[in-house]
């Protein structure tokens, strides 16, 4: 028997952008769709474009750079969301409006203060408006899960009927089990006449820790278009995370009779991507891209991956991605093995990129015994940067303990020139932070920081992720170095620079001086 495919629906950039702290620029946001389109997910939503122009212009953006994908705009069931969500998408080879409006009882009553029948009105329409400009139109009833059956299949079957072609079912705040969210999907099936017309999809929270659970019960029960997030991000306590959701599909085939168009081997990569452009650390433990997804401590569970991997792993780590952390490289190797290396691990860059990643490598390799295949892809991730950066970190010398004031000297170097300053703070990253801010002059409000190890081993590459508020602007930002206050510094500075950068595109596009021209604080 041939295997249903099941469609998937990334809103890593729309539903996954709203977790807190999670926004990202345009530059951000495309990087992450071509990954996205790499991957082979089937419909990219990129965004909510009435909410903001910043959000309108990453949709059109995305939209206009996608091409084999479908590109979805989200819009409220008003004319004027529509508009926008068209207008962000139609520049787009595949596009798609995404309309939703709440069903629920609680929602009808406390939100709305309306009727069925006037919320009936309002999707009917709102749907025929999203059909007269473009063809490929999802309706979603928001809080379904928690709405009145009846009611439900009534407004089913009339958007369908209005020119829907897909037909979303969210469980919006995470409440349904398995089994009642299945059989919610079985009814459906059963009790609206025109169903088949449309696809029936999945959108599914994490509130009770159900969401994968939940969007796999509806797939079981014919759903074939799942929307989900990378590494589950999303409002609250996340989305269904899709490299869950695709690996079960893949592993447990047998059971579900379903496939999907993902590539499997860049699944490990996109989580990465997605963490560093969001600052969102992945749990060592989180299934298939958590540092210890394939890590055996146990004694039993060691001996026997070592007489035979199907004993305690069900997947292997390269069907996702995972480098398999042997030791291929050190300081004696060459570009073109470095090279061959990174494609192994599906890293292609251009020779100008390569080269100055090969030279971070041989610096980590003169510090290092040991050189992983993370610490590879840390390399390539710390160096691959959607802006040009304006200052670079040349030196750092610190000087702390635990009975003296730390201090720590910058050096930093901008259009060839060197600034130097010395600080000293509470510690000695504050101090770093702050002879930083005395060089270029712009005060960062560091709002959040982490730091995490790439590897294991004394001499780990430590990678610090940070979220900093500057001049009215909350950006966030990672590096990684053997050296935990030198992984700070450029941390910090690739912030600093990643808002220069976003504010020098602002005043082109508005043709005023950019502020690098204008001396930026009489430094430059």
């Amino acid at each position: 028997m041939k295997n249903d495919k099941v469609l998937i629906f990334d809103t890593t950039l729309r539903d996954g952008e709203q977790a807190p702290g999670a926004s990202m620029n345009k530059d951000e946001k495309l990087e992450i769709a071509f990954l996205l389109e790499r991957m082979g997910v089937d419909i990219i939503e990129a965004g909510f474009p009435i909410s903001s122009p910043g959000d309108f212009e990453s949709v059109r953006q995305v939209a206009k750079a996608i091409k084999t994908s479908t590109v979805c705009g989200l819009a409220r069931a008003i004319r004027k969301d529509i508009e926008a969500a068209y207008d962000a998408v139609k520049v787009a080879k595949n596009g798609r409006i995404h309309v939703f409006l709440a069903t629920s009882k609680i929602h009808l009553e406390h939100k709305f203060k309306k009727s069925q029948d006037e919320i009936l009105a309002m999707a009917i329409d709102a749907v025929k408006f999203a059909k007269s400009r473009i063809s490929n139109v999802e309706f979603s009833p928001e809080d379904a899960s928690r709405s009145e059956k009846k009611f439900l299949y009534r407004i089913l079957e009339a958007v369908i009927k209005a020119g829907a072609t897909t037909v979303n079912i969210p469980d919006t705040v995470g409440y349904k089990t398995p089994d009642e969210y299945g059989k919610l999907f079985s009814d459906i099936r059963n009790n609206v006449p025109n169903i088949y017309k449309a696809v029936i999809s999945t959108h599914c929270h994490d509130d009770l820790g159900m969401g994968v659970a939940n969007s796999l019960a509806a797939i079981k029960n014919g759903a074939r278009q799942v929307e989900c997030t990378v590494n589950g991000i999303g409002e609250r306590a996340g989305n269904a995370a899709m490299e869950e959701i695709v690996m079960a599909l893949k592993t447990r085939s047998d059971f579900y009779r379903c496939d999907t168009n993902i590539k499997t081997q860049e699944i490990y990569k996109a989580s990465r991507l997605v963490s560093k452009m969001t600052g969102f650390l992945v749990p060592p433990n989180k299934a298939i891209v958590g540092a210890n997804a394939f890590r055996h401590e146990s004694g039993i569970h060691q001996d026997g991956v070592l007489k035979e991997k199907s004993t305690y792993e069900i997947m292997s780590p390269e069907s996702v991605g995972v480098p398999v952390g042997n030791l291929f490289l050190g300081k004696h190797s060459g570009r073109h093995a470095f090279k061959v290396r990174l494609k192994a691990l599906n890293v292609e860059l251009k020779d100008a990129d390569l080269d100055k990643a090969f030279e971070e490598f041989k610096k980590l390799a003169d510090q290092k015994k040991q050189v992983f295949d993370e610490d590879l892809l840390a390399i390539v991730e710390d160096n691959n940067k959607v802006f040009e950066p304006v200052w670079e970190l040349v030196d750092l010398i610190n000087t702390s303990g635990m009975k003296i004031t730390p201090k720590v000297e910058v050096t930093l170097k901008s259009k060839g020139k060197k600034f130097v300053k010395v600080s000293s703070g509470d510690g000695p990253v504050d101090a770093c932070y702050k002879a930083i801010d005395k060089i270029i002059g712009i005060q960062g409000e560091l709002l959040d920081y982490s730091i995490q190890s790439v590897t294991h081993g004394q001499d780990a590459l430590g990678e610090v992720s940070v979220k900093v508020k500057i001049n009215d602007k909350s950006v966030i930002s990672r590096a990684a170095s053997t050296d935990i206050i030198v992984a700070s510094a450029k941390a910090y500075l690739n912030a600093i620079n990643k808002v220069i950068s976003t504010e020098d595109r602002e005043a082109k596009s508005k043709g005023a001086p950019v502020a690098s021209s204008r001396g930026r604080r009489s430094l430059l």
